[in-house]
């Protein structure tokens, strides 16, 4: 083939990639992230044949030796011995469906940069990349505007780290456009031969990439552009020769830091309040419960760090971290997000899963890049502005990175910044290209095997995977409409695709199964025991993963329970699998002693065994790691109610209920049993409680209104008993009379 249809296909097909930031398919499970990489995967390997095939038989455009470069192959190579030697090498080569941020599927975000580099290699080329790459993130970003705020990309912090990149991308060919080399090689402005609409353009788009910042409101990343744009006028006051220009510069610094002072000053201001970017600003804190739960994940790092300082517990695997050093005192910031697989700081992510080895690799990459940065600037290969663009562009990324790590949006987009460093420096090649359009026999072959490797790639790592995913979410779909055995079908299907990203569609089936074992009932014993020991199998298969896994551990032991119910009337059978179920969770909690939630899992396994005191004593022991973690006593409360205990059962029910537990109450016959109590007791506080309660799960009861207005009224909450009264009246008209006269009393 000839070179104009190698260059044809490839650069297409880099064109093409951006239509994965679009992609959300809802037939695949975690759409917003798998959606974008199997096609970008598919894609990158399919031009990965033609690639390989057009450098072999053109000579001219292999890509040359580049720190960058280097630099890349460093760092990836780092985190694949990592992997090689970790904890769980499957998940740190593959990845989990819930990120895909496995070693094989970022190393195509490397190939996709080796394809820019070889086929992207004049002004043009790059003006054109970079106006797409900017086009398709304020699309993007308008989308996030007009519809959520996290747009197509699935998660706040995300979208604003695409945006971050491709701001400065805007903004690099805004002064591309009025600034150019003359043919002295210097700089003059020529905005005036060109047209005012594209400059205008490229601030527009910036301008949009700013408000969904706003609306996003990710610290990390208000953070780091903040200090960027700061950056840039004190570069410019270092950097520009012009007076004027030094004292705009001045002048716009004093003006930002008077200006964020006045912000944490008036704080409290109603206007600072409703803004959403300056509220979010004036939250910055080291108070803040997200650095708080951060910094308990940044600890951990620290102190397993010297257990694996050279490459680390394995690229990926946070997690068993995480676990091994999980503070109790988590639960007293939050009882949300408390499972971190990753350190929400991407140099400490790193510095822990694939050790010094890995960070030094990272870095290293960074510094070619400002060194190639210093040397264009020096050798007037870029202009000035470009330079100071592309710092403070990496002191943003490296900035909100410190509260994150990187994604699709960003590998992406760093790989066409550090493609467009590497471009400058090699843009001035005298050799001229081997026009040779004829087939030869090396190219063929090249073609051939290349083809056949990438091929076998393709179907068996993401068209299987897909297929999975897709039979995945059929079987969700069957349990959510009550069809239980359709779904079991269903994921017997996913799963006998045996891919090697198993993991995440196995733990949505145990999942299900243990939090739903009553479905189990509308299939036979057979068919339900049989479905059972399905389950205990894919467990098993993912504790084999990394046995020191406490949530996979966990996910074992509830299955076992649960299938040791299906078996009650078989004792030897039943004690089989409930000991192997403690088995599991005495390991899980061994790997995690510190994280609470496990204990009442191996308080449910004494449950069915009818060990009610070791139930107990296991909830306890759980309360004494975290006494202000509510859901540990609403669990020690429903064993009390399950074996009819009221020694203190009261007690501990008030407090699960003053931590805002009354959903672990949702049946009217437990409801009717705790109102009895409250109502004797006259507790009108937690009667509202139960009442409210009541009306969710039986929304159309006029009835459990009545007796919430009432308790209102007895409250002394009047505003509160004349609403809910008012919501009597509407739902049955027949009680309009008595809901007015009642209203009527508390308005006397």
């Amino acid at each position: 083939m000839s070179q104009k249809f190698y260059l044809i296909i490839l650069k297409s097909g880099i064109f093409l990639s951006f239509l994965s930031v679009f992609l959300v398919l809802p037939n695949l499970l975690f759409p917003f992230i798998t959606s974008k990489q199997i096609f970008f995967n598919i894609l990158v390997e399919i031009l990965a044949i033609f690639w390989i095939a057009f450098i072999i038989k053109f000579s001219f455009y292999r890509p040359k030796k580049s720190l960058i470069t280097f630099g890349l192959i460093g760092f990836f190579t780092a985190l694949l011995i990592s992997s090689i030697f970790g904890v769980d090498f499957n998940l740190s080569f593959w990845g989990d469906i819930e990120r895909m941020l496995g070693w094989f599927h970022i190393f195509h975000f490397f190939i996709f940069y080796l394809i820019i580099i070889t086929v992207f290699r004049n002004w043009n080329d790059w003006r054109n990349l970079l106006i797409v790459s900017v086009v398709v993130s304020t699309a993007v970003c308008l989308y996030g505007l007009f519809k959520i705020n996290y747009s197509t990309i699935g998660n706040t912090a995300y979208v604003s780290g695409y945006a971050i990149f491709n701001i400065y991308f805007a903004l690099i060919l805004f002064f591309r456009h009025i600034f150019s080399h003359n043919k002295a090689g210097l700089v003059e402005f020529s905005y005036k031969k060109n047209n005012w609409f594209v400059g205008t353009f490229y601030l527009v788009a910036a301008f949009i990439m700013l408000l969904v910042m706003n609306v996003t409101n990710t610290r990390g990343a208000l953070i780091g552009l903040g200090i960027s744009f700061l950056l840039f006028f004190i570069l410019f006051i270092f950097y520009s020769k012009s007076k004027k220009i030094k004292i705009y510069s001045l002048i716009v610094i004093v003006f930002c830091i008077i200006l964020i002072s006045l912000v944490f000053i008036f704080k409290q201001n109603q206007f600072i309040k409703n803004v959403p970017i300056l509220n979010r600003v004036t939250q910055i804190s080291s108070g803040a419960v997200t650095f708080q739960t951060r910094l308990i994940s940044w600890k951990a790092a620290a102190k397993d760090f010297h257990n694996h300082p050279i490459l680390g517990t394995g690229f990926g695997n946070f997690a068993i971290t995480f676990d091994k050093y999980f503070d109790p005192k988590f639960y007293s910031l939050t009882t949300s997000e408390t499972y971190f697989d990753r350190a929400h700081n991407n140099l400490i992510d790193i510095a822990s899963t694939a050790g010094l080895v890995g960070l030094l690799s990272y870095l290293l990459i960074f510094v070619a890049a400002l060194y190639y940065l210093f040397q264009g600037k020096k050798q007037n290969k870029i202009l000035k502005i470009e330079f100071i663009l592309f710092l403070c562009l990496f002191v943003a990324y490296f900035i909100q990175n410190l509260a994150i790590f990187d994604s699709f949006v960003t590998y992406f987009s760093l790989m066409l910044a550090l493609g467009y460093i590497y471009w400058f420096t090699n843009n001035k090649e005298e050799e001229k290209p081997d026009y040779e359009s004829s087939f030869t026999n090396k190219e063929l072959s090249t073609l051939l095997i290349a083809g056949l490797i990438f091929l076998f790639i393709i179907y068996q790592y993401n068209i299987r995977v897909w297929q999975m995913l897709d039979s995945t979410i059929a079987g969700q779909i069957a349990f959510g409409h009550g069809d239980i055995e359709k779904g079991i079908t269903a994921y017997q299907e996913a799963l006998g695709l045996n891919t090697v990203l198993d993991r995440d569609s196995r733990s949505s089936l145990l999942n299900f199964l243990s939090s739903n074992s009553g479905a189990l009932a509308s299939l036979s014993k057979e068919k339900a025991r049989e479905a059972l020991d399905f389950a205990v199998k894919q467990a098993e298969k993912n504790v084999k993963y990394n046995p020191a896994d406490s949530t996979m551990q966990m996910q074992l032991a509830q299955i076992l329970n649960t299938a040791s119910m299906a078996y009650t009337d078989k004792k030897e059978k039943f004690y089989y699998f409930s000991d192997r179920a403690m088995t599991a969770i005495d390991r899980a909690i061994a790997v995690s002693p510190g994280r609470a939630t496990i204990y009442p899992v191996k308080a449910q396994i004494y449950i069915v065994r009818g060990e009610k005191n070791k139930a107990i004593e296991t909830l306890k022991y759980a309360i004494s790691l975290n006494k202000d973690y509510g859901d540990i006593y609403c669990n020690l409360a429903r064993v009390f109610l399950y074996f009819k205990d009221n020694s203190d059962n009261f007690a501990t029910i008030d407090k699960c209920l003053n931590f805002g537990g009354v959903g672990f109450f949702g049946y009217p016959e437990i409801l009717d049993n705790l109102l009895k109590h409250y109502l004797a007791i006259k507790d009108w506080k937690q009667v509202i409680v139960l009442y409210q309660e009541y009306a969710i799960i039986q929304p159309k009861d006029s009835q459990v209104l009545i007796e919430l207005a009432n308790a209102y009224k007895q409250l002394g909450d009047k505003n509160n008993a004349i609403k809910t009264a008012q919501k009597v009246a509407e739902m049955d008209p027949q009680l309009k009379d008595d809901a007015t006269k009642f209203i009527k009393d508390l308005t006397k």
